[in-house]
């Protein structure tokens, strides 16, 4: 079992324009971080998942990475 990474600097709001932040919760594929990686609890990481999708739906982050 991985060790649950980002808990530490967790904030209480994850705003769709802080893209910064929501970069950190998304994989080198585009896909959301799970929650067993985050460490957030369901609530958090439900407010995470509609940010980021507002975030791609504004085009302020990718839908997909391409390498």
């Amino acid at each position: 079992m991985s060790p649950k990474r980002f808990k530490k600097d967790v904030t209480t709001y994850f705003d769709y324009k802080d893209v910064k932040t929501l970069q950190r919760y998304i994989n080198a594929y585009g896909q959301i971080e799970p929650i067993s990686k985050t460490g957030l609890s369901l609530k958090q990481q439900r407010q995470l998942a509609t940010a980021i999708k507002r975030a791609r739906h504004l085009a302020l982050l990718p839908f997909v990475t391409s390498n």
